[in-house]
């Protein structure tokens, strides 16, 4: 996830600030995720209201209330053991 450029302007806000504030001063932001963009109000703006003391509590927010276009492919875990009735994926041999 990058923030291009808002982590300056999150980091230069005045705390505490609530979630309308940010979103009227960096609503259209855009978050560059691993399979597109997003905006910062419309992130913010499917989490509620919120008051936030820091640029940091603004950063963890963001990474948490992400869409899923931020996790790259969904659902996939090269760790995980295939589920019951499941073959998993053919194996390689280099």
């Amino acid at each position: 996830m990058r923030l291009n450029g808002t982590e300056d302007d999150l980091a230069a806000h005045e705390y505490p600030a609530t979630s309308g504030e940010l979103i009227d001063a960096y609503g259209d932001s855009r978050i560059e995720l691993q399979d597109g963009t997003e905006t910062l109000g419309a992130v913010l703006g499917r989490l509620g209201s919120e008051t936030f003391h820091s640029a940091d509590d603004v950063r963890t927010t963001l990474r948490g209330g992400v869409g899923h276009e931020a996790v790259g492919r969904r659902f996939y875990s090269d760790r995980d053991a295939p589920t019951v009735g499941e073959d998993g994926p053919e194996q390689l041999s280099f």
